[in-house]
């Protein structure tokens, strides 16, 4: 299956031309570091290029002095992580092994030429994310995790971490290795936490403390104003990403939670053309971020868009979850949609502690050789089904219908029937849940009447698909299912136009759509060239006649 980068054991060595050199000479300056000098330390902003002229760089172990890894960087290679496509934080130390002569690029400069020469941006791409790459096989970070496995709070942090992409290491309570880290930060071994380096012990830790950190809300600036406010960071919001930055227009994508959306919950997607040997979801968004950070498009999360204000010059305002704004000349509606909750009771006493709305590497350690119960009849449940199958005792698949041959692709139900580790109960749906701070089983009922208990560590719930449209104000006219109209529907010159000029809609959040990640990516990438004429021409339609389907609706 597809990965996010290439080994860097075969990048790590690829050099720079002659001509890439001189280039970077030309906007740059020398520095020298003496032997000993840390050149960077975590949390600092990655504001510039380093080009090893002359001398050694080794990456420091976050938690003691000594090399961390025993490759070090050397003349005609150069220092970066990915976060320097999008100015966030270093995440390790780096340290001059010996007097260390280099060419520093201010990031802005370096953007420029990464996008004027491409030969040059090929290459430093590439290794950078091999760079990422080595970080999440190997778990190597400045980000260290304590007690995941038992804390709710740190789990939450784990699953942010995992599905954007952020490496972190994670150590059982009262390990010698927690003891190790606990001991170098004055925290106790035997109690959750969340380090961030030696003198960080986070407190109360949070996703948004964890972006902070990671500086993935640097270069945000309240109440700026934007060519393009993209709302969702799933594949269509992210497709849109990458073709407003290479059409040169100032775009910011907002996300809640994690950039993928709920395809980024995909453990493996097999139809996407392109990708043969399958990819997951998280890995294939994963891309599209990187090549719309290449262009300029920058990504703000996790930020909640909590309303939409209409300003007196055509323009929007997003409020976000901490009352910050961003105004935008144009905005793109591409929140997706929800997995629904059931009605069950204490479902949301335990979500988080056995219940879980994602199926990826990260849950899937929850349930190693122990029972797991998926529910859903679609894609997405039966993808999560078979990769749960990898480490799970067994799988118990709860399709509420009589079949899987209206809801999911043919290829996967055929795969399902057929393997062992997996029971498929059809008419079925969950009538109870049990354990106290924990799941430890379900009650299940099926359409007869007859009903058993199964005894299991997770429940996976994939079922339903509601909008998220309530953030809208009622702006835009949508249907009754709270999805949002577009083209035709309210006389708009797009089809992806909504009914207020300057407000376009792409992806599963726009009715009549194909629930589809190839579909959320090519409308996406299409609803570009539209917008770009709107915020370029300036053209102001006055909105569609108000219908009672144009209440917002909460999803």
């Amino acid at each position: 299956m597809e990965t996010i980068g290439r080994d860097l054991r075969e990048m790590q060595r690829v050099p720079l031309t002659v001509e890439h050199v001189a280039t970077l000479r030309a906007e740059g300056r020398e520095a020298v570091y003496p032997a000993g000098t840390y050149i960077v330390r975590p949390g600092d902003p990655v504001d510039r290029f380093i080009y090893v002229e002359d001398g050694e760089i080794e990456v420091v172990n976050p938690f003691g002095d000594e090399r961390h890894v025993a490759s070090t960087i050397g003349p005609t290679q150069f220092m970066g992580e990915i976060s320097f496509l999008s100015g966030g934080s270093w995440s390790i130390p780096m340290r001059a092994v010996r007097d260390t002569r280099v060419l520093e690029v201010p990031r802005p400069a370096m953007l420029r030429l990464m996008a004027a020469i491409p030969e040059m941006s090929d290459i430093i791409i590439t290794v950078l994310a091999a760079r990422r790459r080595r970080q999440l096989d190997m778990g190597d970070s400045t980000l260290v995790l304590i007690g995941e496995d038992e804390d709710r709070a740190v789990r939450c942090i784990a699953e942010f971490a995992s599905r954007n992409r952020l490496p972190y290491t994670s150590h059982a309570l009262g390990s010698d290795d927690a003891r190790r880290v606990a001991a170098s930060c004055g925290t106790q071994a035997d109690r959750p936490a969340v380090i961030f380096g030696r003198d960080n012990v986070v407190a109360d830790p949070t996703p948004e403390k964890v972006a902070r950190l990671f500086g993935l809300d640097r270069g945000f600036t309240e109440n700026e104003t934007v060519d393009l406010l993209i709302v969702g960071g799933g594949p269509a919001g992210v497709a849109a990403a990458v073709y407003a930055g290479a059409e040169g227009l100032n775009a910011l994508v907002v996300e809640d939670i994690a950039i993928g959306g709920q395809a980024g919950t995909s453990s493996r997607i097999e139809n996407y053309m392109g990708f043969p040997t399958g990819i997951s979801g998280a890995d294939l968004v994963w891309r599209g971020e990187v090549q719309a950070m290449k262009f300029g498009t920058r990504f703000l999360m996790p930020r909640r868009v909590t309303a939409l204000e209409e300003t007196g010059d055509g323009h929007y305002c997003g409020v976000f979850d901490n009352d910050q704004r961003i105004c935008a000349r144009a905005v793109l509606v591409a929140t997706g949609v929800e997995y629904r909750r059931l009605p069950i009771a204490r479902l949301a006493d335990l979500e988080g502690a056995g219940i879980y709305y994602a199926a990826t590497e990260n849950e899937a350690r929850y349930c190693r050789q122990a029972e797991a119960v998926v529910v859903g009849g679609g894609n997405s449940a039966g993808q999560a089904a078979m990769f749960l199958s990898r480490s799970a005792r067994h799988v118990h698949l709860l399709v509420r219908g009589p079949s899987l041959a209206l809801s999911m692709s043919s290829y996967l139900s055929s795969r399902l029937e057929a393997d062992p580790a997996i029971t498929i109960h059809y008419d079925t749906e969950i009538d109870r849940l049990h354990g106290d701070a924990q799941l430890d089983a379900v009650s299940i009922r099926k359409a007869d009447g007859s009903a058993r208990e199964i005894a299991c560590c997770a429940l996976f719930i994939m079922v339903g698909a509601a909008p998220n449209t309530g953030w809208l104000s009622g702006l835009v006219a949508l249907d009754d299912k709270g999805f949002v109209l577009t083209g035709d529907a309210v006389e708009a010159p797009s089809p992806y136009e909504t009914s207020r000029a300057g407000i376009f809609a792409v992806g599963d959040v726009r009715a009549g759509s194909v629930k589809r990640v190839a579909s959320a990516v090519g409308e996406g990438s299409v609803v570009i060239s539209r917008i770009w004429s709107h915020v370029n021409d300036g053209a102001v339609r006055p909105r569609a006649a108000a219908s009672p389907a144009a209440s917002p609706v909460t999803g």
